[in-house]
């Protein structure tokens, strides 16, 4: 009997993002890898309710973080205890997570070369730092795509303005670890919509010369 296909499913919930004194309104990116028995939910944000409609009769295997910011990780704890699933954060993070969960520690760690699987579909953990120390994306080879979070976007990095940010280190990361991926390969990011990695990387040397 065939297993049932992985797929990948896009929900965007919106809410807030706060650091360094100011807060601003986004719309964030949830990522769904899994088939009709089990599944990832990549980066919790805002819409607890909602990501557990999307989760729906699944088995939620993790709850993904591709890094500590708040608003992608500030509905984490209320879907992680209405579900039991663990939450996953790299440790390089966790001071941007205590800033919003003072109280609550992710249940455990993601580090660079992890292999995770759902239906079958190997997820694997690259530490791609930068836009915060600990960020995260997740190759999916087999789905030829790579869940980014705010490291890559359509038309550049993420931002590296605020603290625990470093523009040299995250175009390292990009040059190093997602630019040598297939040039086929959907980048789905955590705001906006996908890229492929064949459209952005031509450009890398421009976002150096202008320093974004």
């Amino acid at each position: 009997m065939t297993p049932p296909p992985v797929r990948v499913d896009r929900l965007v919930t919106s809410g807030t993002f706060s650091l360094d004194g100011g807060t601003w309104e986004v719309d964030n990116n949830v990522w769904l890898v899994g088939d009709d028995n089990e599944v990832y939910v990549i980066d919790a944000a805002h819409d607890a309710d909602a990501i557990i409609e999307a989760v729906g009769g699944r088995r939620l295997l993790g709850i993904l973080c591709t890094h500590g910011h708040d608003d992608h990780i500030d509905a984490a704890p209320e879907v992680a205890d209405r579900t039991g699933a663990p939450i996953l954060l790299h440790p390089d993070d966790e001071v941007l997570w205590r800033m919003r969960h003072p109280d609550r520690k992710p249940d455990g760690a993601l580090a660079d070369g992890d292999v995770l699987t759902v239906g079958g579909t190997e997820l694997r953990v690259l530490h791609t730092p930068g836009h915060s120390p600990g960020a995260v994306c997740l190759h999916a080879p087999t789905l030829t795509t790579v869940f980014s979070g705010d490291t890559l976007f359509q038309g550049g990095p993420g931002a590296t303005g605020r603290s625990y940010s470093s523009f040299p280190t995250i175009i390292e990361s990009i040059r190093e670890r997602l630019l040598s991926l297939p040039t086929e390969t959907v980048v789905r990011t955590g705001h906006g919509d996908p890229t492929t990695i064949g459209d952005e990387a031509p450009h890398l040397e421009e976002w150096i010369a202008r320093g974004h």
